[in-house]
Protein backbone atom coordinates (compact mmCIF):
# COMPACT_ATOMS: atom_id res chain seq x y z
CA UNK A 1 0.00 0.00 0.00
CA UNK A 2 2.83 2.40 0.91
CA UNK A 3 4.52 1.70 -2.42
CA UNK A 4 1.28 2.42 -4.32
CA UNK A 5 0.90 5.69 -2.41
CA UNK A 6 4.43 6.79 -3.29
CA UNK A 7 3.90 6.00 -6.99
CA UNK A 8 0.59 7.90 -6.96
CA UNK A 9 2.23 10.86 -5.22
CA UNK A 10 5.06 10.98 -7.78
CA UNK A 11 2.55 10.79 -10.62
CA UNK A 12 0.55 13.69 -9.23
CA UNK A 13 3.74 15.66 -8.67
CA UNK A 14 4.94 15.08 -12.23
CA UNK A 15 1.53 15.99 -13.64
CA UNK A 16 1.47 19.20 -11.60
CA UNK A 17 4.97 20.00 -12.82
CA UNK A 18 3.96 19.64 -16.47
CA UNK A 19 0.86 21.78 -15.97
CA UNK A 20 2.91 24.45 -14.20
CA UNK A 21 4.93 24.90 -17.39
CA UNK A 22 1.94 26.84 -18.66
CA UNK A 23 2.64 29.51 -15.96
CA UNK A 24 -0.53 31.52 -16.21
CA UNK A 25 -0.89 35.23 -16.91
CA UNK A 26 -3.91 36.27 -14.88
CA UNK A 27 -4.15 40.00 -15.52
CA UNK A 28 -5.07 42.27 -18.41
CA UNK A 29 -2.88 45.05 -19.78
CA UNK A 30 0.21 45.81 -21.83
CA UNK A 31 2.84 43.08 -21.79
CA UNK A 32 6.59 43.61 -21.62
CA UNK A 33 9.27 41.36 -23.09
CA UNK A 34 9.60 39.68 -19.68
CA UNK A 35 5.84 39.07 -19.46
CA UNK A 36 5.09 41.78 -16.92
CA UNK A 37 1.73 43.57 -17.11
CA UNK A 38 1.13 47.32 -17.14
CA UNK A 39 -2.45 48.55 -16.78
CA UNK A 40 -3.97 50.74 -19.46
CA UNK A 41 -4.08 54.40 -18.41
CA UNK A 42 -2.26 56.56 -20.92
CA UNK A 43 -0.14 55.73 -23.96
CA UNK A 44 3.03 57.70 -24.50
CA UNK A 45 3.63 58.76 -28.11
CA UNK A 46 0.37 57.03 -29.07
CA UNK A 47 0.41 58.07 -32.72
CA UNK A 48 3.62 56.07 -33.21
CA UNK A 49 2.38 52.86 -31.63
CA UNK A 50 0.98 49.74 -33.30
CA UNK A 51 -1.25 47.88 -30.84
CA UNK A 52 -1.71 44.12 -31.11
CA UNK A 53 -4.69 42.99 -29.03
CA UNK A 54 -4.26 39.38 -27.91
CA UNK A 55 -7.43 37.32 -27.52
CA UNK A 56 -6.64 34.12 -25.63
CA UNK A 57 -8.22 30.70 -26.05
CA UNK A 58 -10.96 29.27 -23.82
CA UNK A 59 -11.30 26.09 -21.80
CA UNK A 60 -15.11 26.40 -21.82
CA UNK A 61 -17.37 27.11 -24.79
CA UNK A 62 -19.82 29.56 -23.24
CA UNK A 63 -18.87 29.76 -19.57
CA UNK A 64 -16.46 31.66 -17.36
CA UNK A 65 -12.94 30.41 -16.81
CA UNK A 66 -10.19 31.01 -14.32
CA UNK A 67 -7.10 32.83 -15.43
CA UNK A 68 -6.49 34.52 -18.73
CA UNK A 69 -3.69 33.16 -20.89
CA UNK A 70 -0.32 31.49 -20.46
CA UNK A 71 3.25 32.39 -21.28
CA UNK A 72 3.26 29.44 -23.69
CA UNK A 73 0.26 30.75 -25.59
CA UNK A 74 1.48 34.32 -25.86
CA UNK A 75 5.27 33.86 -26.12
CA UNK A 76 5.47 34.35 -29.88
CA UNK A 77 3.27 37.43 -29.79
CA UNK A 78 5.65 38.85 -27.18
CA UNK A 79 8.54 38.32 -29.62
CA UNK A 80 7.00 41.05 -31.82
CA UNK A 81 7.13 43.73 -29.11
CA UNK A 82 9.31 46.74 -30.06
CA UNK A 83 9.57 45.65 -33.69
CA UNK A 84 9.32 48.67 -35.99
CA UNK A 85 6.95 48.93 -38.94
CA UNK A 86 7.12 52.16 -40.94
CA UNK A 87 8.88 53.76 -37.98
CA UNK A 88 6.16 52.78 -35.51
CA UNK A 89 6.71 50.43 -32.55
CA UNK A 90 4.65 47.35 -31.83
CA UNK A 91 3.15 46.93 -28.36
CA UNK A 92 1.02 44.03 -27.13
CA UNK A 93 -2.15 44.24 -25.08
CA UNK A 94 -3.34 41.10 -23.31
CA UNK A 95 -7.15 41.14 -23.22
CA UNK A 96 -8.67 38.88 -20.55
CA UNK A 97 -12.10 37.38 -21.17
CA UNK A 98 -12.22 34.74 -18.45
CA UNK A 99 -14.91 36.65 -16.55
CA UNK A 100 -17.23 36.74 -19.58
CA UNK A 101 -20.07 34.23 -19.81
CA UNK A 102 -22.55 33.72 -22.61
CA UNK A 103 -26.28 33.97 -22.01
CA UNK A 104 -26.71 30.19 -21.83
CA UNK A 105 -23.53 29.48 -19.89
CA UNK A 106 -21.26 26.50 -19.47
CA UNK A 107 -24.04 23.89 -19.17
CA UNK A 108 -25.22 24.62 -22.70
CA UNK A 109 -22.32 22.63 -24.12
CA UNK A 110 -23.80 19.38 -22.81
CA UNK A 111 -27.40 20.25 -23.76
CA UNK A 112 -29.33 19.98 -27.01
CA UNK A 113 -31.19 23.25 -26.62
CA UNK A 114 -30.87 25.78 -29.49
CA UNK A 115 -28.79 28.77 -28.49
CA UNK A 116 -30.81 31.78 -27.38
CA UNK A 117 -29.20 35.15 -26.65
CA UNK A 118 -25.58 36.29 -26.97
CA UNK A 119 -22.88 33.65 -27.06
CA UNK A 120 -19.60 34.29 -25.26
CA UNK A 121 -17.81 34.82 -28.59
CA UNK A 122 -20.21 37.66 -29.43
CA UNK A 123 -19.60 39.25 -26.04
CA UNK A 124 -15.85 38.96 -26.63
CA UNK A 125 -16.31 40.82 -29.92
CA UNK A 126 -18.00 43.65 -28.00
CA UNK A 127 -15.18 43.59 -25.43
CA UNK A 128 -12.66 44.16 -28.24
CA UNK A 129 -14.73 47.02 -29.63
CA UNK A 130 -14.80 48.75 -26.23
CA UNK A 131 -11.03 48.41 -25.86
CA UNK A 132 -10.38 49.72 -29.37
CA UNK A 133 -12.56 52.77 -28.74
CA UNK A 134 -10.58 53.39 -25.53
CA UNK A 135 -7.26 53.12 -27.39
CA UNK A 136 -8.47 55.51 -30.08
CA UNK A 137 -9.56 58.00 -27.39
CA UNK A 138 -5.98 57.87 -26.07
CA UNK A 139 -4.58 58.87 -29.45
CA UNK A 140 -3.81 55.58 -31.22
CA UNK A 141 -4.86 55.76 -34.91
CA UNK A 142 -7.53 53.15 -35.58
CA UNK A 143 -5.62 51.68 -38.53
CA UNK A 144 -2.71 50.91 -36.18
CA UNK A 145 -4.80 48.63 -33.96
CA UNK A 146 -4.84 44.91 -34.77
CA UNK A 147 -7.15 42.28 -33.31
CA UNK A 148 -5.40 38.93 -32.93
CA UNK A 149 -6.25 35.66 -31.23
CA UNK A 150 -5.62 31.97 -30.73
CA UNK A 151 -8.29 29.23 -30.89
CA UNK A 152 -11.58 30.74 -29.59
CA UNK A 153 -9.68 34.04 -29.64
CA UNK A 154 -8.94 33.41 -33.31
CA UNK A 155 -12.60 32.81 -34.06
CA UNK A 156 -13.38 35.98 -32.09
CA UNK A 157 -11.00 37.82 -34.44
CA UNK A 158 -12.82 36.57 -37.55
CA UNK A 159 -16.22 37.35 -36.07
CA UNK A 160 -15.10 40.84 -35.04
CA UNK A 161 -14.20 41.83 -38.59
CA UNK A 162 -17.38 40.32 -40.02
CA UNK A 163 -19.28 42.80 -37.82
CA UNK A 164 -16.94 45.77 -37.51
CA UNK A 165 -14.75 45.90 -40.64
CA UNK A 166 -13.77 49.56 -40.22
CA UNK A 167 -13.06 49.56 -36.49
CA UNK A 168 -9.45 48.29 -36.62
CA UNK A 169 -6.57 48.11 -39.06
CA UNK A 170 -6.45 44.36 -39.46
CA UNK A 171 -6.46 40.99 -37.77
CA UNK A 172 -4.43 37.82 -37.31
CA UNK A 173 -6.07 34.54 -36.28
CA UNK A 174 -4.11 31.54 -35.04
CA UNK A 175 -5.84 28.13 -35.21
CA UNK A 176 -9.37 29.58 -35.06
CA UNK A 177 -11.74 27.06 -33.42
CA UNK A 178 -14.20 27.02 -30.54
CA UNK A 179 -16.43 23.96 -30.79
CA UNK A 180 -14.31 21.14 -29.44
CA UNK A 181 -11.90 18.67 -31.01
CA UNK A 182 -14.04 18.08 -34.08
CA UNK A 183 -11.22 17.03 -36.40
CA UNK A 184 -9.86 14.37 -34.03
CA UNK A 185 -13.00 13.19 -32.22
CA UNK A 186 -15.01 12.67 -35.39
CA UNK A 187 -12.09 11.21 -37.36
CA UNK A 188 -11.93 13.78 -40.15
CA UNK A 189 -8.69 12.30 -41.51
CA UNK A 190 -10.24 8.86 -41.91
CA UNK A 191 -13.75 9.69 -43.15
CA UNK A 192 -13.35 13.22 -44.55
CA UNK A 193 -14.34 16.58 -43.12
CA UNK A 194 -17.95 16.54 -44.39
CA UNK A 195 -18.68 13.18 -42.79
CA UNK A 196 -16.95 14.28 -39.60
CA UNK A 197 -19.07 17.42 -39.41
CA UNK A 198 -22.19 15.32 -40.03
CA UNK A 199 -21.26 13.12 -37.06
CA UNK A 200 -20.67 16.25 -34.97
CA UNK A 201 -24.12 17.55 -35.94
CA UNK A 202 -25.75 14.26 -34.96
CA UNK A 203 -23.95 14.19 -31.61
CA UNK A 204 -24.28 17.89 -30.78
CA UNK A 205 -27.01 19.40 -32.98
CA UNK A 206 -27.36 22.71 -31.11
CA UNK A 207 -23.62 23.31 -31.00
CA UNK A 208 -23.27 22.38 -34.67
CA UNK A 209 -26.07 24.78 -35.60
CA UNK A 210 -24.39 27.67 -33.76
CA UNK A 211 -21.03 26.87 -35.36
CA UNK A 212 -22.68 26.87 -38.79
CA UNK A 213 -24.44 30.16 -38.04
CA UNK A 214 -21.27 31.95 -36.94
CA UNK A 215 -19.17 30.50 -39.76
CA UNK A 216 -21.83 31.51 -42.29
CA UNK A 217 -21.80 35.07 -40.96
CA UNK A 218 -18.03 35.20 -41.25
CA UNK A 219 -18.09 33.67 -44.74
CA UNK A 220 -20.73 36.08 -46.05
CA UNK A 221 -19.77 39.31 -44.30
CA UNK A 222 -16.00 39.26 -43.78
CA UNK A 223 -14.37 41.61 -46.29
CA UNK A 224 -11.30 42.86 -44.39
CA UNK A 225 -8.08 41.12 -45.54
CA UNK A 226 -6.93 39.02 -42.59
CA UNK A 227 -4.00 36.71 -41.93
CA UNK A 228 -4.98 33.25 -40.66
CA UNK A 229 -2.78 30.31 -39.63
CA UNK A 230 -4.08 26.72 -39.58
CA UNK A 231 -2.51 23.26 -39.29
CA UNK A 232 -3.88 19.98 -40.70
CA UNK A 233 -3.00 18.12 -37.47
CA UNK A 234 -4.91 20.58 -35.32
CA UNK A 235 -7.20 18.26 -33.33
CA UNK A 236 -9.86 20.99 -33.13
CA UNK A 237 -10.52 22.16 -36.69
CA UNK A 238 -7.40 21.23 -38.60
CA UNK A 239 -9.18 19.30 -41.34
CA UNK A 240 -12.52 21.09 -40.98
CA UNK A 241 -11.25 24.61 -41.62
CA UNK A 242 -11.08 24.57 -45.43
CA UNK A 243 -14.20 26.77 -45.56
CA UNK A 244 -11.79 29.64 -44.84
CA UNK A 245 -10.53 29.31 -48.42
CA UNK A 246 -13.86 30.71 -49.64
CA UNK A 247 -13.36 34.09 -47.95
CA UNK A 248 -12.19 36.65 -50.50
CA UNK A 249 -9.01 38.47 -49.53
CA UNK A 250 -8.19 36.23 -46.58
CA UNK A 251 -4.59 35.00 -46.53
CA UNK A 252 -4.65 31.51 -45.03
CA UNK A 253 -1.29 29.97 -44.26
CA UNK A 254 -1.27 26.21 -43.70
CA UNK A 255 1.72 25.89 -41.42
CA UNK A 256 2.93 22.43 -42.44
CA UNK A 257 1.85 18.80 -42.50
CA UNK A 258 4.08 17.77 -39.62
CA UNK A 259 5.64 19.50 -36.64
CA UNK A 260 8.43 21.26 -38.49
CA UNK A 261 8.71 24.74 -39.98
CA UNK A 262 11.38 25.33 -42.63
CA UNK A 263 12.90 21.99 -41.66
CA UNK A 264 13.16 22.94 -37.98
CA UNK A 265 11.48 20.62 -35.48
CA UNK A 266 9.14 22.56 -33.23
CA UNK A 267 9.32 22.64 -29.45
CA UNK A 268 7.59 24.53 -26.69
CA UNK A 269 9.59 26.05 -23.86
CA UNK A 270 8.94 25.53 -20.17
CA UNK A 271 9.79 27.52 -17.06
CA UNK A 272 13.50 26.84 -17.37
CA UNK A 273 15.60 28.00 -20.31
CA UNK A 274 16.64 24.38 -20.84
CA UNK A 275 13.07 23.03 -20.94
CA UNK A 276 11.90 21.74 -24.31
CA UNK A 277 8.60 20.00 -24.94
CA UNK A 278 7.68 18.50 -28.32
CA UNK A 279 4.55 19.77 -30.04
CA UNK A 280 2.00 16.95 -30.22
CA UNK A 281 -1.03 18.84 -31.50
CA UNK A 282 -1.17 21.20 -34.47
CA UNK A 283 -3.45 23.42 -32.38
CA UNK A 284 -0.31 24.45 -30.49
CA UNK A 285 1.98 25.12 -33.45
CA UNK A 286 1.74 28.88 -32.99
CA UNK A 287 3.11 28.38 -29.46
CA UNK A 288 6.31 26.66 -30.57
CA UNK A 289 9.47 28.75 -30.85
CA UNK A 290 9.91 27.71 -34.48
CA UNK A 291 6.72 29.65 -35.29
CA UNK A 292 8.78 32.84 -35.09
CA UNK A 293 9.92 31.90 -38.60
CA UNK A 294 6.62 33.54 -39.59
CA UNK A 295 7.39 36.86 -37.87
CA UNK A 296 8.54 38.47 -41.17
CA UNK A 297 5.24 37.40 -42.78
CA UNK A 298 3.29 38.89 -39.87
CA UNK A 299 5.28 42.14 -40.01
CA UNK A 300 4.70 42.40 -43.74
CA UNK A 301 0.98 41.95 -43.20
CA UNK A 302 0.94 44.71 -40.59
CA UNK A 303 2.92 46.95 -42.95
CA UNK A 304 0.33 46.38 -45.68
CA UNK A 305 -2.47 47.57 -43.40
CA UNK A 306 -1.12 50.77 -41.84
Amino acid sequence: MRKIFIILFLFILSTTSVKSNNHQIKREGFLSKDFKITKLSTIENAENKIILINNHGQNTNDGKQKGCTSIDQIRNRVSLIDEKVKGKSIVLYNLCAGHIEGDMGMKWWISKKPYVGKHKLEKRVEQNLELIDKLVSLGVPRKQIFVTGHSCGGLTTLLFFSRYPEKAGGGIAYAPACFGKISKKYKAKKIGSEAALAKFKKKKPAQSDLRDKLNSEILNQLKTPLLVFTHPKDTYEGLTSDWLENINGLNRIIISEDYKINGKKCFKKGKLATDKFPVKDGHEMDQATCFQEYNPEILNYIKSRI
